[in-house]
């Protein structure tokens, strides 16, 4: 189990508690709120509550996510790109629109069955809906993904994140063209308060969040760039090259609507590094652009 807690801000008065909770994660459904608050999994000042209470600005909820039982999630065979794999560790190129890891109502499909029919043994250490997850990509964004089999792998590489030892490299069409070749975008990130599935450049229960870039190629609206995380936030590069005025191409929640004809955010994962966690051997791995991304690097370069 995990828990989740929230005090109700002044614009969340009056509503709905199965509203504001379903609008704090986009993994949350309103049907699968409503059953964690029958179900006495959601409490607010302490006490359980109807789904049809009315929030007041103050107010403390805190909701005990159960763990789904084994049964959810099944595994499925799958043709995965599998960059390297051994007894601790496996490292997958994720195609875009792929999701990661499953959530209530969306139980197929994703990384993880595929991951659960490859390999019988993944850490258990984020529970049945994550195994081996150590970190992960938005679904429309493509790439490399590191996955932990055992416990020891995992706890190793999660440290490895938070040390920002591991190398994570993306390629990305952003908007615009960028008039210096480097840059370091240092700004926090939080949820943004007038859409709670969005994050956004906030000091308000935010996270700090480093990105640097260099830009690659540039193009006579665009610019083909890559970005390095230093920290690891929730849509970080998407949020970050907004914040500078340079959006993704194709991103359907922070760029502009007349855009690049792509499904999703022009954004790949290619170059990940990190150190073993039983050889302490530092391995890197590159995974090339999807073709559907070289494509649009063609067209541009045509138009220009």
């Amino acid at each position: 189990m995990s828990n989740f807690q929230h005090r109700v801000l002044e614009e969340e008065n009056g509503l709905r508690i199965d509203k504001v909770l379903s609008t704090l994660n986009e993994e949350w459904s309103r049907t699968q709120v409503q059953q964690w608050i029958k179900e006495s999994h959601v409490l607010v000042n302490s006490s359980a509550v109807k789904t049809n209470y009315k929030c007041s600005t103050g107010d403390e909820i805190e909701l005990v996510i159960p763990e789904p039982e084994d049964l959810d999630v099944e595994a499925e065979e799958m043709n995965l790109d599998i960059y390297y794999e051994d007894g601790d560790v496996l490292v997958v190129n994720k195609p875009s629109g792929m999701v990661v890891h499953p959530a209530p109502g969306h139980t197929s499909g994703t990384l993880v069955n595929g991951l659960m029919a490859h390999c019988k043994d993944l850490s258990g250490i984020n529970g049945v809906m994550r195994p081996g997850i150590v970190h992960r990509i938005d679904k429309d964004t493509s790439g490399l993904l590191m996955v932990a089999k055992n416990d020891m792998a995992h706890e190793s590489l999660v440290q490895q994140l938070v040390d920002k030892t591991v190398t994570r490299k993306y390629r990305a069409i952003v908007h615009g063209v960028i008039p210096h070749d480097y840059g370091t975008i240092d700004a926090p990130i939080g949820r943004d308060k007038k859409d709670r599935q969005s994050m956004t450049v906030t000091e308000e229960n935010a996270k700090n969040a480093v990105t640097h870039f260099r830009v690659l190629e540039r193009f006579e609206n665009f610019s083909f760039v890559e970005c390095q995380l230093e920290t690891g936030r929730t849509h970080q590069i998407r949020v970050h090259m907004k914040y500078i005025g340079f959006p993704l191409a194709g991103d359907p929640k922070y760029g502009p609507r007349k855009t690049l004809d792509i499904d999703g955010q022009a954004l790949h994962a290619g170059v990940l590094g990190f150190i073993h966690p039983r050889t302490k051997e530092y391995l890197e791995f590159e995974a090339p652009l999807p073709q559907e991304f070289e494509d649009l690097l063609d067209k541009l370069r045509h138009k220009r």
